[in-house]
């Protein structure tokens, strides 16, 4: 029986939810899974929300749409909670993983009456700690990944050093910096 996992993604342009998302694909990739990874955004503006979506599965995937039911959706910025409908259609199995310096319990109320699992983490200060910049991508794709077991972890983690090596070959501070956001992220995932 195939299995196939759906990730939605709302973030803001420029927060770099569209690049998580390829990044997820891309490691799934690695470890063997069959992806999709793709944005939908109007007219691309800084600030702007735009949505990714991801499909990861153990058999090729027919399906070519957005992804109206998710099993699981990342909200990389906490403000879009006012503005969009993140819960729309998420599976009450599945989870919500928003960045936030605030617990689960707290932003509970704004989402709509969602039951199922909700699990923050403060991508913020993950990022400002290990890039000395606020890039909460890098800790949502991680957290992501805890969350969902889309990916085996360790595996993950060795991946997408790789990945990193490649990308900024010239740049290893930015290698271990990413390296270290990752591992944070994945140990202080919150879920309530």
């Amino acid at each position: 029986m195939s299995t196939m996992t759906e990730i939605r993604w709302h973030g803001r342009g420029g927060q770099g939810a569209k690049t998580a998302c390829l990044l997820l694909a891309d490691a799934a990739f690695a470890s063997g899974k069959y992806v999709q990874g793709f944005p939908e955004y109007g007219p691309e503006r800084m600030r702007a929300p735009i949505t990714a979506y991801n499909r990861i599965s153990d058999t090729r995937c027919t399906i070519h749409s957005n992804i109206y039911h998710p099993d699981y959706v990342v909200v990389v910025d906490e403000t879009l909670l006012k503005s969009v409908d993140v819960t729309a259609g998420l599976k009450e199995t599945g989870a919500i993983i928003i960045n936030s310096e605030r617990s689960p319990e707290e932003l509970r109320p704004m989402l709509g009456g969602y039951a199922g699992r909700v699990c923050t983490i403060d991508a913020r200060k993950i990022s400002e700690e290990a890039l000395g910049r606020y890039f909460p991508n890098t800790p949502m794709l991680a957290a992501v990944v805890k969350v969902s077991g889309v990916v085996d972890p360790e595996r993950f983690v060795q991946d997408m050093r790789a990945s990193f090596q490649h990308k900024f070959a010239t740049k290893p501070q930015v290698i271990e910096g990413n390296m270290k956001a990752l591992q944070m992220a994945m140990q202080q995932v919150r879920e309530g």
